[in-house]
């Protein structure tokens, strides 16, 4: 087993190459989370023995996004630089770059940033216990991780819209039924599915199944590197209004967010 800070790899017989999450119970991150795990993609990338990668995550949620409660100097988007990037979203496309086919098992909460990452995969499974949610405007920010790309194109921009501007959570069986999700599995059976799942497609012919893969994805990880450039603008702006700081503070005590509108 390989480690990268707080992230494991083990490769299996079957060409499929675990890659787990270790900040439990809600893994919450920052770039130098995501970094890890774009590092042990790029890593994958360059190994033979792995043709596709289980993204799974250890703990009661998948991960929560970032932690805006917390102490303000370990908030990612606080790392904003005047150049208008943001070591996040640099590693958040290179996580997007990735070659081998990615399927993420869906435990729990996956929420902000959170559902951002499950989005980098192909596939995902997920548990009935699963919520998905973009939940920004909750927090008085713009959406970021390029969902504002990622997520209309996969579920659509009427339901897309749905969840960006009401933050509503949805199930893991409903993301199914949206397409947000691909199969539902019972939690304790979770991880078994979603390693099969990524088992059948490593079956395939490696080159084949790269070739192919890049034509789906076409400019996927261009488009989400444009959509970031944006979406930091944005929260950077944002982020510096009463409505943010109220909105933090609802989250933290779990209550309706007062807004003013400044």
């Amino acid at each position: 087993m390989d480690k990268y800070g707080d992230v494991s790899v083990e490769i299996g017989s079957d060409y499929v190459a675990t890659v787990e999450i270790h900040r439990p119970p809600h893994n919450f991150f920052d770039d130098a989370l995501i970094r890890n795990i774009a590092d042990a993609f790029e890593a994958l990338d360059k190994e033979d023995k792995c043709r596709g990668i289980l993204l799974c995550a250890e703990g009661k949620s998948f991960c929560a996004g970032a932690n805006f409660t917390s102490r303000p100097e370990n908030n990612p988007l606080n790392q904003a630089q005047t150049s208008g990037s943001n070591p996040l979203y640099l590693e958040a496309v290179r996580l997007f770059r990735c070659k081998k086919p990615v399927v993420a098992a869906i435990q729990g909460p996956a929420i902000g940033g959170g559902l951002g990452l499950s989005l980098v995969s192909d596939f995902r499974v997920a548990a009935p216990e699963a919520r998905f949610a973009a939940n920004f405007v909750k927090i008085g920010i713009h959406p970021g991780f390029g969902l504002t790309y990622t997520l209309p194109r996969l579920i659509g921009p009427q339901r897309a819209s749905l969840m960006f501007l009401s933050g509503r959570r949805i199930d893991g069986e409903t993301a199914v039924a949206w397409g947000l999700a691909d199969q539902l599995s019972p939690l304790d059976r979770l991880r078994e599915d979603a390693h099969a799942l990524i088992a059948e497609v490593a079956e395939g012919a490696p080159l084949a199944i790269i070739s192919t893969r890049a034509t789906l994805r076409d400019k996927l990880a261009n488009m989400v590197e444009a959509q970031t450039r944006h979406e930091l603008a944005e929260q950077t702006r944002l982020m510096k209004t009463a409505d943010h700081r109220e909105g933090v503070k609802a989250v933290a005590e779990r209550r309706p967010g007062k807004f003013i509108g400044a």
